[in-house]
């Protein structure tokens, strides 16, 4: 008996010990990634000069001028641009329509009467434009690449064929640029 005893015993000692290797401790590792960071992008346009391109005073027929614009991305997004042309005349005279503007991009030289392709034009000041300020991507639009510039060169003309009744006239011009990112705005 002493000897059943003992080996029921020892049977529930070695049962006991299989239990308990199973609710013994278990490795484990945890790892916490990082703080991750999201920040916006900077959609940012700027030109130089920032006051008027092209200015001329007392103008007679075949006069023009030509001037540089410098079209800056200063934002860390890509962008693409439009621009129009808003015009006011202080008198009743029209002198808006009646001059010519061209828009080129810069050739390789300095901006002249000829550097570069066209853009825009010649045609009437008042209707000046390139692209659109529609939301998406539009026929005429120019695209930027971030930290990205390029210039444009202004030529304003007063045609030959222009009459007396332009003769003591004024206008005044002024040039906006909108721009969009073009990251998922197609």
């Amino acid at each position: 008996m002493i000897k059943f005893a003992l080996v029921s015993l020892l049977t529930a000692g070695m049962v006991g010990s299989f239990a308990a290797t199973d609710s013994l401790a278990v490795f484990t590792d945890t790892k916490i990634n990082g703080a991750n960071t999201f920040s916006s992008g900077i959609l940012s346009i700027a030109d130089a000069p920032a006051s008027a391109v092209v200015t001329l005073a007392n103008m007679t027929p075949g006069d023009f001028v030509v001037a540089p614009l410098v079209v800056t991305n200063n934002g860390t997004l890509p962008l693409r641009y439009a621009l129009s042309t808003g015009t006011t005349n202080v008198d009743a005279k029209g002198l808006a329509g009646q001059l010519q503007l061209t828009i080129r991009i810069k050739g390789p030289g300095v901006c002249a009467d000829e550097d570069g392709a066209i853009l825009f034009g010649p045609a009437a000041l008042n209707t000046g434009f390139l692209g659109s300020n529609a939301q998406g991507a539009q026929a005429g639009d120019r695209a930027l690449a971030a930290a990205a510039n390029e210039t444009l060169c202004f030529k304003v003309e007063m045609p030959t064929s222009t009459g007396n009744a332009f003769q003591d006239a004024t206008t005044t011009a002024t040039f906006t640029l909108d721009a969009e990112q073009t990251a998922n705005n197609p």
